[in-house]
């Protein structure tokens, strides 16, 4: 047992348990790393994972700045584009008296919206899946702009509804796919700080709209907010034309030692010539042959490739063009059957990883999208009257706790994950990832309890109290959207882009219900006991990752035996 992981007895190697630091104590525990291919720029040397081929077009294969400067970009892209999710959070008494509806109305603006996330979401799989991501970060921009146009020109309910439904599908490709890019770009060691940044941008920066949302309502009228995002995505989009290439790219089984198992690595080592011992690819390296991984494929300082034996003499792949990586596809990734890979997601759901993943990062989401809901309706009344500035103005200790939470997440994942690897004798366990939860338990349950006493009362704690437990509330939000993501990546990358979407969609399902009853809930129920019983509900969803952490392991090994995708004809 590593760690208070439980061990699993049927599978020699269960796909996400990877040895990822040399060991001389670990021999008995997880097979030889010989002839693996190492990142030696720090002072231990650390095996990738997954391993990259010699491929020039393989991402694993790109210099670290190129990989950096994707995520970087779709990051930018994807704030673009959850900005409009939480747009409408300042101008909740605008819209009402502009189109003459009441509060839940306008609120059905966002959950109209978020239904169109999820249900778009859940149709781009298929074609993720076998066009690649690319094509849809493309049309999610574009749709961007236009629905943003239209959104702003919008002189009806009607017409704003509708055009923040199709808002919503210009979102989903955004959401669904951005931490299943950072999978295909990096190493399990160098993800937690990318995965820490894809999601700030998902979650975390969209705080920090309304906050200027209520300051151009003010000055200039809430059209403009929409012709702003229209502006800026127009802004961005030859960015990820020219400089985020295709990222899917289809590798020999036997590199991908994070995601297959004994018998999958054995057939991948016998079709490529390589041998195996206890159920890891060793290539037939000679002693001393070597290469600078800086001369052979141009990926970051430090890391070094054992030449493969069959690649002696082997013509290798030319690398693509700058033109050639500019066009929407770049060919086909699989064969699979596309309205199988349509319904993939829904199998999930029996999956406890899945299920356990869609509970820590959406049920915190939905406790946000709530307060964000309810929160005009708090202070726009007696006795603070707030107005639309001062309601945005609101959200600056949201996104000041969205930025905490991605300082803290950033500066954990990774360490936390290489301190407990090599207390574990080298061998890195995917959940590690799920000690994340502790902080989200304390700041996110302490932010809603919190939020709940002060606003019920804010006669006697004013603005402050509130709005600074708003802050630790999606401060939780964001470290345990970053632990969901890691592990779904880390444990079950072979499905983490069925995985996301199912988180999307449970995501904004449960957003759109909250939508239709927070206004009532808080009418009938009052603010302390709503707050106190959604902080309940969360505190019981964050001790499931006890459960989790113990038998995690022994999860992967029998969903890898009993795959739900296979049973279902899906696969």
């Amino acid at each position: 047992m590593g760690l208070g992981v439980l061990d699993d007895r049927r599978l020699d190697n269960v796909p996400g348990t990877v040895q990822v630091l040399d060991h001389e104590s670990a021999p008995d525990r997880a097979p030889s790393t010989s002839g693996l291919k190492y990142d030696r720029s720090g002072s231990t040397p650390v095996v990738l994972v997954p391993q990259p081929s010699d491929d020039p077009n393989d991402p694993l294969n790109w210099p670290l700045w190129k990989r950096d400067l994707i995520v970087v970009i779709l990051s930018i892209a994807s704030v673009m584009a959850v900005a409009l999710s939480p747009i409408l959070a300042a101008n909740t008494l605008t819209l009402a008296l502009f189109f003459r509806k009441d509060f839940t109305a306008i609120a059905l603006l966002t959950g109209y919206h978020l239904l169109g996330v999820g249900v778009a979401g859940f149709l781009f799989v298929p074609f993720a899946r076998v066009w690649g991501k690319r094509h849809l970060y493309l049309f999610g921009i574009v749709l961007l702009i236009v629905s943003s146009a239209w959104a702003g020109a919008s002189r009806s309910y009607n017409s704003l509804l509708w055009a923040r439904v199709v808002q919503g599908v210009a979102v989903a490709p955004f959401e669904a796919l951005i931490n299943a890019t950072v999978g295909d770009l990096y190493f399990v060691h160098q993800r937690g700080i990318r995965m820490a940044l894809s999601n700030l941008a998902l979650f975390g920066s969209a705080f920090f709209t309304p906050i200027i949302v209520g300051r151009v309502t003010r000055t200039i009228g809430w059209p403009w907010t929409f012709y702003m995002v229209a502006i800026f995505s127009g802004a961005i989009l030859p960015f990820v034309i020219f400089f985020a290439p295709e990222t899917t790219y289809s590798r020999a089984s036997h590199l991908n030692t994070d995601v297959g198992a004994a018998d999958i690595l054995n057939q991948g080592n016998s079709q490529a010539g390589h041998a195996h011992r206890d159920g890891i690819a060793l290539s037939r390296t000679p002693a001393g042959q070597a290469v600078s991984n800086e001369r052979q494929n141009g990926s970051s300082e430090g890391l070094t490739v054992q030449a493969d034996g069959e690649g002696d003499g082997a013509r290798l792949p030319k690398e693509d063009g700058l033109l050639k990586r500019a066009l929407p596809f770049s060919g086909r990734k699989t064969d699979e059957n596309f309205v199988k890979l349509l319904l993939r997601p829904l199998p999930l759901y029996l999956h406890p990883a899945i299920v356990w993943a869609c509970l820590i990062q959406g049920t915190l989401i939905g406790w946000t999208v709530f307060i964000g809901v309810v929160l005009a309706a708090i202070f726009l009344g007696p006795p603070l009257f707030f107005n639309e500035e001062e309601t945005g103005y609101l959200y600056a200790g949201a996104f000041i706790g969205a930025l905490l939470g991605f300082i803290v997440s950033g500066l954990l994942a990774d360490w936390s994950a290489r301190a407990m690897t090599r207390r574990n004798r080298g061998i890195y366990e995917p959940e590690f990832r799920i000690v994340l939860v502790i902080p989200q338990l304390v700041f996110g349950c302490a932010g809603i309890y919190g939020f709940g006493i002060t606003s019920n009362n804010v006669d006697r704690y004013g603005w402050f109290w509130p709005d600074f437990f708003f802050g630790l509330e999606v401060m939780g939000m964001v470290i345990g959207a970053v632990s969901a993501a890691l592990y779904v990546v880390d444990a079950h990358r072979d499905i983490s882009v069925e995985a996301f979407t199912a988180l999307m969609i449970f995501k904004n399902m449960f957003s759109f219900a909250i939508t239709w009853g927070a206004y009532d809930w808080i009418v009938e129920l009052g603010i302390i006991k709503t707050f106190n019983i959604i902080g309940s509900i969360q505190v019981a969803v964050c001790l499931l990752c006890i459960p989790m952490y113990v038998l995690g392991k022994k999860n992967r090994s029998f969903f890898y035996r009993h795959d739900l995708l296979t049973l279902t004809g899906l696969r």
